[in-house]
Parts: structure tokens; sequence; C-alpha cells
């Protein structure tokens, strides 16, 4: 084998390495870009489930809010009251 002919059979084997090695990188890139469009429409499906439960949140806290009583309106009411009562306790003795 000359020279010449030595080399162009070691460029081939390279070329054949490099063809391999490409090959397997592409394969492992395709891996890659699945995973990341999978989590992506995990993150997105997990955001609007997200939103949704906050917006039931929202919608709850907001009936309990209209259905509370209104406490310092009570408390004026009973102190009020009170007042009536020690009022009427000390004129009718």
């Amino acid at each position: 084998m000359t020279q010449p002919e030595g080399i162009a059979v070691e460029l081939e084997r390279l070329r054949g390495i490099t063809e391999a090695g490409f090959a397997r990188l592409d394969g492992r890139l395709e891996v890659v870009l699945q995973r990341t469009n999978r989590t992506e429409e995990d993150v997105r499906r997990l955001r609007e489930e997200h939103d949704q439960d906050l917006a039931v949140l929202r919608a709850e806290v907001e009936a309990l809010k209209r259905g509370r009583w209104p406490l310092p309106a009570l408390g004026a009411l009973t102190g009020l009251g009170g007042l009536v009562a020690a009022v009427l306790a000390l004129f009718l003795n």
C-alpha cells in the first residue's frame, strides 16, 4: 500500500467514525427535543390548572366575604344594648 492509499483509507475510516458520531449526536438531540416539547406541554398544562384553581379560590374567598357577618355592626349593637340595659338598671332601682 502506498502512502496516498494509506491516507485515503485512514481518511475514509475517520469519515465513518465522524458520521457515526454525528448520527449518535443527532439521536440524542432528538431525545432532548422530545423531552423539551413534553416538558413545555406539561408546564403549559400545569399553568392552566393553576390558573383555574386560583380562579376557583378567588371565587370562594369572594363568596366568604359576602357571606360573613357584619361583625363591627354587631359589636356596636351589643355595646348599645349593654348601655341601654345599664341605664335601665340605674333608673329602675
